[in-house]
């Protein structure tokens, strides 16, 4: 038997932790001596708190830790927690990668000067004829499934020149999932529609526009940019607005060199 001084040696798991185990049921000791109240711990609960040790590294809390230790040795019921915690761990890491990247963004944004202007200009987008596609996504960021539809066409698609890949969103406000998007790029010679892929003339169409280099996080500001403009020049916005990708992933792995134009029909 080890006394709780030398059971927190050997488990690396200081006093005040051992006792909270032994408040919330998650390792009692082997005995307590009911005079003086010293803990004792049998040597085999080494391999008890070992397994606790290494499960709160892995992130699991201590209320679910309670459980797993009942199931510790059977692997097949075991299994499916460790896939869940790695993959809830997985997003997370995803998620914290993300915000470091919106830090850096900001940064490298403030050392540039004038970092936080757009030019906003009016022009017309012209006639053109294009595969488009039109469904509804989950979110913004699954843009790229709308694309992916463009590989149904048998037909190898040659891009217009210029080619006017663009993404329209179609709802009138902002939506966290299922918003409706339409994807077209301007294309040369004549195709056949496919299940996803329509080929059609799109009208030319007026628009305030601003060019924006670099990562797509500036795109809220370009937008607050270009709103603003338009108002204090005595425009309207007309139709749903749409980027104009000019440099965009499918041509650079760097969001540093993506080149991405934001347009509001106006009249």
């Amino acid at each position: 038997m080890l006394r709780i001084g030398e059971f927190s040696k050997l488990s690396r798991v200081s006093i005040r932790m051992l006792r909270h185990y032994d408040d919330i049921g998650l390792l009692k000791p082997a005995e307590i001596d009911h005079f003086t109240g010293y803990r004792y711990y049998r040597e085999e609960q080494l391999f008890v708190i070992s397994r606790i040790t290494a499960l709160k590294d892995m992130g699991f809390p201590l209320a679910d830790i309670i459980r797993l230790l009942e199931i510790y040795d059977d692997r097949d019921k075991l299994e499916p927690f460790l896939a869940a915690q790695q993959k809830e761990l997985a997003a997370q890491a995803r998620e914290t990668e993300y915000k470091l990247m919106l830090l850096d963004s900001a940064r490298k944004r403030l050392r540039k000067e004038n970092s936080m202007g757009f030019d906003v200009t009016v022009k017309t987008i012209p006639e053109r004829y294009a595969a488009t596609v039109r469904m509804v996504i989950p979110r913004y960021e699954d843009e790229g499934m709308a694309w992916g539809m463009m590989a149904e066409c048998k037909q190898p698609l040659v891009p217009a020149e210029p080619c006017y890949a663009v993404a329209e969103f179609l709802d009138p406000e902002f939506k966290e999932e299922n918003v409706e998007i339409m994807v077209s790029m301007a294309v040369k010679g004549k195709y056949q529609d496919t299940e996803h892929v329509k080929f059609q003339t799109l009208p030319a169409v007026k628009v305030a526009s601003c060019v924006v280099k670099g990562s797509y996080q500036q795109m809220g500001e370009a937008y607050a940019t270009a709103v603003a403009w338009i108002r204090d020049n005595g425009y309207t916005i007309s139709g749903p607005m749409f980027n104009i990708y000019h440099v965009g992933p499918a041509d650079t792995q760097n969001p540093d060199e993506y080149v991405t134009e934001a347009c509001f029909p106006v009249e």
